[in-house]
C-alpha cells in the first residue's frame, strides 16, 4: 500500500463529501428534514466514494486484497477522526454524533463507513473486470 497516495485519495473524498454535505444542508435539509437529508447524504456519499476509488484505483497502487483492505481501514479511521473532530469543533455532542451511526434510529453512517472500508477492493475489482484491451 502506498500511504501517501492513499491519503491523497482520501483527501479527494473529503473534499467531495464536504461539498456534497454543504449542498445537502443548504437545499435538502430545509425541504426534507435532517434525518432524511442525512440518509440521502450517506447514499450519495457512498456513490462519490466508489466513484473516486474507481477513478483512482490504478494510481492508488494497492495490488492485493490485503493492500486494498489496509487502504480502506486507513480511509475509515481518517474519516472517523475527521467527522468526530469537526463535529466536536462545531459543538456537537458525542451523543448527537453517535446517533448518525445507530441503524435503529435511522442513522446510516455505519453503512457509509463500510462502503469506505471496502471501496478500494470494490474499485480494484471493477477496474480489473472493465479493463479495455490495449491497441497495438
Amino acid at each position: 500500500m502506498n500511504g501517501l497516495r492513499a491519503v491523497a485519495v482520501w483527501l479527494m473524498i473529503v473534499v467531495a463529501e464536504s461539498i456534497s454535505g454543504t449542498i445537502r444542508r443548504i437545499w435538502l435539509a430545509p425541504a426534507l428534514g435532517d434525518l432524511k437529508s442525512h440518509q440521502i447524504g450517506v447514499l450519495t456519499g457512498s456513490v462519490l466514494i466508489l466513484l473516486i476509488a474507481w477513478l483512482t484505483a490504478r494510481w492508488l497502487d494497492a495490488p492485493t486484497f490485503k493492500a486494498q483492505l489496509q487502504t480502506g481501514v486507513l480511509w475509515m479511521l481518517l474519516m472517523l477522526c475527521f467527522e468526530f473532530g469537526v463535529g466536536y469543533a462545531i459543538g456537537n455532542s458525542m451523543q448527537k454524533m453517535l446517533i448518525e451511526y445507530d441503524l435503529s434510529r435511522g442513522g446510516l453512517m455505519a453503512l457509509g463507513s463500510l462502503v469506505l472500508l471496502f471501496a478500494p477492493a470494490l474499485a480494484a475489482r471493477m477496474t480489473a473486470t472493465h479493463r479495455l484491451p490495449l491497441k497495438n
